[in-house]
Parts: structure tokens; C-alpha cells; sequence
């Protein structure tokens, strides 16, 4: 006997509580989680409408007493239906409880208090007015603060409250005694807030290129007859893929759809509404974490009610909860932070994908350097590869150097910024022209790399990074594999061997030294820390209020400055140094888009990459911004390391605040694997790269399977082996399927 529990009132306050029922034999085929059905609830004949959570074949109850399901509901189209079935979606492929599932897809859980606009309304004919304020004047010691609401209500007989109390300085119990004496009548009414209400002005129609035009023809074909697929959209850095996205949208609106459009940064949010409101106005709205909890409340209902049109926002944008939505568009789709690092650890891409195919929506992605997982399904037929090969404006492409840091050292230049670099600055800034100082941050900490040689000490088992621990020794997180940190290369035999530490502040300090006059911003999380941080720093810089514009990888992404015609790229491998196989896939990405910030305007470009390794190919092919001869080079990679998306990966991450309990755990766990897969690739149990954190012990075991299906069932078998586990309570097992990030 199979058992299902039904959440039956799905109003946020009471998302938590379940009803168990007996699923009768003829649905026990059919009925999935998340699916809508109809159930008895209560006294009586009385029933319910409510969700399916999981399936069980565990009763809770006493099963003579637990109620069967009465039927599915057929053809149940509601937004709630649909975000639940994606809930147990992503619950399946990725691995938790439904609970954390829902709270995932329907994040806001308590309603917050409308925002009131109270106006006030002029009671009296014209006449009467006047004879009050003829009254009011005739009194010798007479209230001026009633003297100037008079006066305002002859001028105007509707005044917003705000305005009363804030610009004309009349205090609200002037108002109450207006209102008290039959003067004046309050309306109050509830309105949405809204984040973009601040912005303005109308897009020029820009005309679509040939490539364009093709692109967007396509897609709008396919969606005329019906066809709903996932479209990637691969072009260089300014080849006008939004422009694409703005012509896509307008015609799913056209249709009575709506559409949401994913971000992978808060930074890029400003430039990218702007846009998009220009063309659609007030249809527009934003969800991000730095809003309030009542402004994202606002924004779903505005959603829900038809309100607006399109979301623009990161990845929680997309449980956005439109009735009838026609297109996703995923941005910089190949961008790590489109992976949850929160349970559910779900990925943004192939989540957008189901949630389209519940809804009866297309998906568009779109990225000059698309993921290694993405362009691999394009290239076998699985999406749909669309290409956009120059830039929109016919600009070229900026022309790139490599500069080759162990040399400058040799010469004696040991500054972050090489010889050819500050001569560039220089030129630059006697042009009245901008730039740009990416400082490579990812990959800084933990990794021992050779200043002379540019030697990064690798794992000889896993060809991923060593990161070096607190006790001076040197572990692989793969495999396990540890040794001691050297004292010199053991490639050249050189003592300039260590680990790498530099700041944007120290790099601001430094160009401000030595380009002085020069005005310099600098962005990072630290000045973007407020609200509209972003959106200030970005500002003053489009507007030339700055000349260099130095920060971490959030300066690269998207952003369009076509003042700025040289870009540099400081310690730009450091990211193959991360103990990850995707380490060189984020360097060729994180460099080709550093480059494509150059010359996006009618003056020519240049990039300079300053590196300790010239000959890794991903310096090498982002010098060329050549992703197709890098795609061919890191596949080999893939399917000789067997990682994904040649294979496919599952992370278990054991943790226990008692370190006995995560040992313990974790060998079972590795056993209980072992005993019903034993051909399986498996590596582990090892300790985390961090293995402490806030008291939490933490073991990793990595799985190996060209099958995601395979996965999914060693999911599964855990998930009911840790439901009978009674001797390491105090332990917890995380799943993270193909991660990206090292744990």
C-alpha cells in the first residue's frame, strides 16, 4: 500500500501542514508529487482540493483509519499546480525534501501589509469653502497651518496626503480636524510598491541587423505554430543578443504571454531594466535579494494579477508566478550563480526548461561563451543553436595582448600592472577615454602557484588544483590525496612559490598612486553593499564621472561603456587555480567577457591579460575570444577526467556537529553504495575543503555515472536508508548533482 501526504491549504501561513491518505490501487501508477487531487477532509461527506508532497509506502497513521485519494484533478492548470509539480520536479532531480522544495519555488511566506495611498478630497462646494476660510481669517489668533490647507484646496479639491504633511509642513491632526468637521474626506487606497517607478524615458526602435533578423524570425516561426523549444543564442561579446531578447518578448506579450528574464548578477539589473523599460514601460518590474521583503511580495502579486508583463531579476526570478507565461530568457546563461547553493541545489537552466514545459513556454538562452553542458546539447540537436557571429554595430572585435608576467618580474618589475599595460593607461587617459582593471580574485586563496614559472602544484589523480589547509599540507577535495607544501618549484626550483593576496582596495590604491589626476572607482562587494550600490557606481562611470573603473569579476558581465577602450586583466589566470574541474572553462569565460567590454563603441579596442601560464590554452583561445577551438580543446578534458557534462557527477556532503557522527556516517553511507552498486565509481568519503565550519564537521563522497537517471536512484536509495538510520541522528547527507563549485 502506497501513501501520499497532501497539503491541502497552500495559503503561505500554512505551507508546513500535510494530511496523510491511502493512494487507492488504480492511481498508485499515475499519481506523482506535485500532482492536484481531490481528497476528503474532516466530518461528513465534506472534500478538499489540495497538493500531493511525496509518496510513501511508510503510513503514519493507523492505515484502517487514514482516507483514500478520491481522484486526481484532470487538466489542473492554476500557477500554484504548476510551481508545486515543479517543486517535486526539482525535488527528484536534485535532491531534498518536498518542504524545502516548496519553500524554494513559492519563497515568500507571509503576506506583508499594502502600501496605502491616502489623498484627500475636498467636501465643501465652492461657496462653502470660502465662507470657512472667510471665517477661519476672522479670528484673531487663527491657525496658519489651516490658513495654508485652505488655501491649498482652493487650487487644487484632490491633494496627495504626502503632500499635505511633507511639502506644505501641515501636520496629519490638521487633517483629522478637516476631516472631523465634514471639510474634507480621506481616500485611502492599496497600492503595489514598485521598485522601477523611479525610472523613465522612451528606447529609440533600434533597427535589427541581418543576423538579427534571422534569429528573431526564427524563434517568432516556431512560436506561431506552436513549437515551444530552447533556443541558444551563441554570440560574441556585443553582437546585440538583448536587442534578440527585446523583439522575442514583445511578440510572446503580443500573444497575451509574459515573460521573465534571468540576470546572473545584481549589478547587471540596472543596465538591464533600462532597457527592457525603455521598450515595455511600466510592464516591467525586478526581483532581487536586496529588495524588502514587502517589495518581493508585491511584485509575485503584481505578477499574479496581471499587473506586469516581464521580470527581470537573478535566479529566485524565476518562480516568478505568472498565469500564463510564454518565455524565459536566460542571460549570461553559462554564469556559475544560476546554481543554487542552497538546498535544493538546483541549476537555473534545466529547472527554467521544465518550468517551460509545464507552462507551455519557450526558454532562450544566450552567451558569447555558453556553457560547456549547453553548447554540447546545441551541437547535438537538443536545443536549437542559434548564432550571431559579429557585433551588432559592425565595430571590430578588440584586439587582445598577452603579457607574460614571470618575464616583468624577471626585468624587475614586481607591481601588479605591467610595463605594456601602464603605457596603455597613460594613453588612454591623455585621449579623455576610459578603462577598466579586472582584478581576477577566484582562485586566490588556498592554491600554491610559481611566480617564476607560472607551475600550479595540481592533484596527479584528479588534474584538479591542490588547496592548501591550515596544517601546511596540500589536499586534493576529489580524491583525498594529500601532500606537503614545497619550499621551492618543483618545476624550476625557485623560491618564488606561495600563494597570491591582493585586494581591489590595494589596486585602487595603487593606480591612484601612480596615475595621479586620474579619478578612479572602484567596485566590489564592499562599495556595493547598499541598495542602490550598483547602481551608482555604474552610473557616475557611464556618465564619465570616473576614468578607471577598477573591481572583481562583477565589472566584466554584460556591462556596456562604449567610452572605454582598453580593459586589463590583472592576475587573469588565477581562476585556473581553483581546485575544480571547471577551472579553465571560468578562465577562458571570465577573460573572453573581460575582453568584449573594449571598444563597444566607434573607437577601436584593446585588452591586455597579464598571466604566469601564456601557453594554457584558455589563455590562449580567449586572446582570440575563439570559444569553438576552446570548446574542442576542454572536451577531450571532460571525457578523459569523465566529468561532466561527458559524465555526470553526484557530491554527497555529510555533516554532523559531532565529528565521530560525520565519520560514522559517512563510511556507511559509502558502504550502503557499495553493497547495492558495486562497479560504482566512487571517491571518498574525504574531508571537505573546509572541514570545519561553525562547528560542522564535513565529508565528501564523489559519484561518477554517464546515466543522471543512475544518480537519482542512488538518491533514492539513501534517502530511505537515512530514513531508518538510528545510530547517527545527529548527521545529515546533502546532494549536489553535477556540482560547479568545490565543496
Amino acid at each position: 500500500m502506497l501513501y501520499c501526504n497532501v497539503v491541502v491549504d497552500i495559503s503561505i501561513d500554512r505551507l508546513d501542514k500535510t494530511f496523510q491518505y491511502k493512494i487507492p490501487s488504480s492511481l498508485e501508477s499515475v499519481l506523482m508529487e506535485g500532482m492536484q487531487v481531490i481528497a476528503p477532509f474532516g466530518k461528513g461527506n465534506r472534500k478538499i482540493t489540495g497538493y500531493v508532497m511525496d509518496i510513501t509506502d511508510t503510513p503514519e497513521f493507523d492505515p484502517a483509519k487514514t482516507k483514500e485519494i478520491i481522484k486526481i484533478v484532470d487538466d489542473a492548470t492554476s500557477i500554484d499546480n504548476q510551481l508545486i509539480m515543479l517543486a517535486g520536479w526539482m525535488k527528484r532531480n536534485f535532491g531534498s525534501t518536498m518542504n524545502q522544495a516548496l519553500k524554494t519555488v513559492i519563497p515568500i511566506k507571509k503576506k506583508s501589509n499594502p502600501k496605502q495611498k491616502k489623498t484627500v478630497v475636498l467636501a465643501l462646494d465652492e461657496q462653502s469653502l470660502s465662507d470657512e476660510y472667510a471665517s477661519l481669517m476672522a479670528r484673531t489668533n487663527h491657525s496658519v497651518a489651516k490658513e495654508r490647507l485652505f488655501k491649498a484646496l482652493m487650487e487644487d479639491d484632490e491633494i496627495p496626503w504626502d503632500v499635505i504633511t511633507k511639502k506644505l509642513n501641515i501636520g496629519s491632526n490638521i487633517i483629522r480636524d478637516f476631516e472631523k468637521n465634514g471639510f474634507v474626506t480621506v481616500r485611502t487606497e492599496s497600492t503595489y510598491r514598485n521598485p522601477v517607478s523611479h525610472l523613465h524615458g522612451r528606447e529609440k526602435r533600434l533597427e535589427l541587423n541581418d543576423d538579427q533578423k534571422r534569429i528573431v524570425g526564427r524563434f517568432k516561426n516556431d512560436y506561431d505554430v506552436g513549437t515551444r523549444d530552447t533556443y541558444l543564442i551563441f554570440g560574441v561579446t556585443g553582437s546585440g543578443k538583448t536587442l534578440c531578447y527585446l523583439e522575442m518578448i514583445e511578440h510572446v506579450l503580443n500573444a497575451g504571454k509574459e515573460a521573465i528574464v534571468l540576470i546572473p548578477e545584481i549589478a547587471l539589473t540596472y543596465q538591464t531594466v533600462m532597457r527592457f523599460y525603455k521598450r515595455f514601460g511600466d510592464k516591467v518590474s525586478i526581483l532581487n535579494s536586496r529588495m524588502s521583503t514587502a517589495e518581493r511580495y508585491d511584485q509575485f502579486e503584481r505578477a499574479r494579477c496581471g499587473d506586469i508583463k516581464i521580470i527581470v531579476g537573478p535566479r529566485s526570478a524565476l518562480f516568478t508566478p505568472f498565469p500564463n507565461l510564454g518565455l524565459i530568457v536566460i542571460d549570461e546563461e553559462h554564469e556559475s550563480s544560476y546554481k543554487s547553493d542552497n538546498v535544493p541545489k538546483y541549476h537555473a537552466v534545466p529547472t527554467a526548461i521544465e518550468r517551460a514545459r509545464l507552462s507551455g513556454a519557450s526558454v532562450v538562452l544566450g552567451s558569447a561563451t555558453p556553457s560547456i553542458d549547453s553548447f554540447m546539447k546545441a551541437k547535438s540537436g537538443e536545443y536549437t543553436m542559434l548564432k550571431l557571429p559579429g557585433r551588432a554595430n559592425e565595430s571590430e572585435m578588440a584586439s587582445c595582448e598577452i603579457v607574460d608576467m614571470r618575464t616583468e618580474l624577471r626585468r624587475g618589475n614586481a607591481s601588479i600592472i605591467s610595463n605594456r599595460l601602464r603605457e596603455l593607461i597613460h594613453d588612454r587617459l591623455s585621449k579623455k577615454e576610459q578603462v577598466m582593471l579586472f582584478l581576477n580574485r577566484r582562485g586566490m586563496l588556498g592554491c600554491i602557484s610559481c611566480r617564476e614559472c607560472g607551475h600550479t602544484l595540481k592533484c596527479p589523480h584528479c588534474d584538479v588544483s591542490l588547496s592548501l589547509h591550515r596544517d601546511d599540507k596540500m589536499h586534493c577535495h576529489y580524491c583525498g590525496y594529500i601532500t606537503s607544501k614545497p619550499s621551492v618549484c618543483p618545476e624550476c626550483g625557485s623560491k618564488a612559490i606561495g600563494g597570491f593576496s591582493i585586494g581591489t582596495e590595494k589596486v585602487e590604491e595603487i593606480v591612484a598612486k601612480e596615475f595621479e589626476g586620474a579619478r578612479v572607482l572602484r567596485m566590489d562587494m564592499d562599495t556595493t553593499k547598499g541598495k542602490a550600490g550598483h547602481e551608482e557606481i555604474l552610473s557616475k562611470f557611464a556618465n564619465k564621472e570616473a576614468d578607471i573603473l577598477v573591481g572583481t569579476q562583477m565589472i566584466v558581465k554584460g556591462h556596456d561603456f562604449p567610452n572605454v577602450t582598453l580593459v586589463g586583466a590583472l592576475a587573469a589566470d588565477m581562476s585556473l587555480n581553483v581546485p575544480d574541474y571547471t577551472s579553465s572553462e571560468r578562465t577562458f569565460q571570465l577573460l573572453t567577457q573581460a575582453i568584449g567590454r573594449a571598444g563597444r563603441g566607434e573607437k577601436s579596442g584593446t585588452a591586455v591579460i597579464q598571466t604566469y601560464n601564456p601557453e594554457h590554452f584558455s589563455i590562449i583561445e580567449s586572446r582570440s575570444q575563439d570559444y569553438e577551438a576552446f570548446y574542442d580543446k576542454e572536451i577531450v578534458y571532460r571525457s578523459l577526467m569523465h566529468y561532466p557534462p561527458a559524465s555526470h557527477m553526484l557530491l554527497l556532503s555529510i555533516q554532523s556537529e559531532v565529528e565521530a557522527d560525520a565519520e560514522g556516517l559517512a563510511n556507511a553511507v559509502a558502504g550502503e553504495i557499495s553493497e547495492h552498486y558495486p562497479d560504482v565509481k566512487m571517491l571518498g568519503p574525504t574531508n571537505a575543503n573546509i572541514y570545519k565550519i561553525n562547528d560542522i564537521y564535513r565529508k565528501t563522497i564523489y559519484i561518477k555515472d554517464e546515466r543522471y537517471d543512475f544518480l537519482v536512484g542512488i538518491k533514492d536509495l539513501l534517502d530511505k536508508f537515512l530514513l531508518g538510520n538510528v545510530k547517527y541522528t545527529r548527521g545529515h547527507v546533502y546532494f549536489d548533482f553535477d556540482p560547479i563549485n568545490v565543496q
